[in-house]
């Protein structure tokens, strides 16, 4: 697919979305396991947005809003220093013992302790956005997938975009594992995503290279997409400019990476 901020030039389709037990054709419009994209289109959005109507501010600590988070050395984390992983906690929860339910997980969280002090150091983690994926909820009163859907994908036109595809959807999608000798559809691939029941502020979305498009049109029109403003102008600015602590080396926006070490080819196919 390519596109410019004002229309989609190109759109084809190619290769295969399964291979077994037979080989389906990809389409345009497969819908894939978007991993940690959603931590960017649905929960870094919805956390912007709420911060446009003055329903959270980034430099508060998250204990403000979740008084319980404080526990265990983590009151002074802050939005911020989750939307730009600097808040010093450590890359994802412990899979084991076995373990589910979104009410364990948050259990889980309350009980982590940050490895470095808040701002001191880059390290990416799943928990920050699970965090910030509970705050959505905490402070708006909806799940983030229903945050999500009523604010960001429905406004959009993004109606192949969600979180727990229906069943009887799942024949548009590609399948995203192999396991016990069965093909996993529509659930989402991440195990800590899968065991907090496939809505979690880090992994879990699922779309269409068609809905993306929708979606980066979107930011690259600052904010408006579809003939309504999902973000102002200048959030969108504040996204994709470096928020990280002065003198850091890992450039990170709001919730966006912008340079990294590892990721200096990230502009070539």
């Amino acid at each position: 697919m390519v596109g410019t901020p004002k229309e989609i030039l190109y759109r084809k389709a190619f290769g295969q979305r399964s291979l077994i037990p037979t080989l389906l054709p990809m389409t345009v419009d497969t819908r894939f396991d978007l991993a940690s994209l959603t931590k960017v289109v649905a929960t870094t959005t919805a956390i912007m947005q709420l911060v446009e109507r003055q329903r959270l501010r980034l430099d508060d600590p998250v204990a403000n809003y979740w008084p319980e988070f404080g526990a265990n050395h983590k009151e002074a984390i802050t939005i911020r220093q989750l939307l730009t992983h600097y808040s010093g906690l450590r890359p994802d929860l412990d899979l084991s013992p076995q373990w589910f339910g979104y009410s364990t997980a948050i259990k889980r969280i309350l009980a982590e302790k940050p490895r470095f002090p808040p701002g001191s150091q880059y390290l990416y983690s799943d928990i920050n956005f699970e965090i910030l994926g509970e705050l959505v909820y905490r402070v708006s009163g909806l799940p983030l997938d229903v945050y999500c859907a009523q604010h960001i994908f429905k406004p959009l036109g993004m109606m192949h975009t969600g979180f727990k595809p229906p069943l009887e959807s799942t024949s548009d999608i590609a399948p995203t594992e192999y396991l016990n000798g069965q093909l996993r559809w529509g659930e989402v691939h991440d195990p800590t995503a899968h065991r907090m029941e496939g809505v979690a502020g880090h992994a879990g979305l699922f779309s269409t290279a068609g809905d993306l498009a929708i979606f980066a049109q979107m930011l690259l029109n600052g904010g408006n997409g579809n003939g309504v403003r999902i973000l102002n102008p200048g959030t969108v600015e504040q996204m994709t400019i470096p928020q990280s602590p002065p003198g850091m080396t890992e450039l990170r926006g709001l919730g966006w990476q912008l340079a990294a070490p590892l990721a200096t080819n990230r502009d070539q196919l």
